[in-house]
């Protein structure tokens, strides 16, 4: 899953990033509020984490302007601004939950996954398709008894596919979720994780749909 950090202090972003990468999701990292809203203009994230005392433009000034144009994105404030008001403040501009610095990096995850899960109508953090459970956090599925385990680009593929099952995702859509700024794509990474995916848990699981991409169909199907 694709993340937007919002934080402009260097040493506490590049701590989070690598936490977060770490946790299994792909991170783009901001570091003022300009950048921040372009970001956010032209690429689709999951969650934003979004620090309030920004340059530029501040995170209370862009949380504002992306619920003004509708948007109902998960945003996650981080930051130092401790008292009740802030707080408040910040929930009713928009806020979906507010954890304040400094703040241990198993919690940020936590809150995170807890999110992501309302988001998506999830209760527990695992998902179950047929005779599968898929744990995002874990990188495992299970089948019956079996434990399969998963790297991170591939569990990331399994779950955008398992939730937007009965839709067929392009590559470009895919790899857009895998990898961040920084990163190179490499070449046919997404048709070599489709492989072993389907060859650790079956090839009727993953569908491929001639010029459009790739689908894992609604259980009813």
């Amino acid at each position: 899953m694709r993340l937007l950090l919002v934080e402009d202090d260097s040493i506490l972003g590049n701590g989070i990033e690598a936490g977060l990468k770490q946790a299994g999701f792909t991170v783009d990292w901001a570091q003022d509020g300009r950048s921040a809203q372009l970001a956010l203009e032209t690429t689709t994230y999951e969650l934003v984490v979004l620090d309030l005392g920004l340059p530029r433009v501040s995170g209370m000034e862009l949380l504002r302007r992306l619920r003004a144009r509708g948007s109902d994105l998960p945003v996650l404030v981080l930051t130092a601004r401790d008292t009740v008001r802030d707080r408040v403040a910040g929930l009713e501009a928009g806020a979906d939950d507010y954890l304040v610095k400094p703040f241990d990096l198993a919690e940020l995850v936590a809150r995170i996954r807890a999110l992501l899960r309302r988001a998506h109508g999830r209760s527990i953090d695992a998902i179950r398709y047929r005779d599968f459970v898929v744990v995002p956090g874990s990188l495992t599925v299970t089948r019956g008894e079996q434990t399969i385990g998963l790297s991170g680009r591939e569990c990331a593929i399994l779950v955008d596919l398992l939730e937007h099952r009965g839709v067929a995702l392009s590559r470009a859509r895919l790899e857009e979720n895998l990898y961040g700024w920084n990163e190179e794509v490499e070449s046919n990474a997404v048709e070599v994780h489709i492989h072993n995916l389907r060859r650790k848990l079956g090839s009727e699981l993953i569908r491929t749909i001639r010029g459009v991409g790739y689908l894992i169909p609604r259980e009813s199907a």
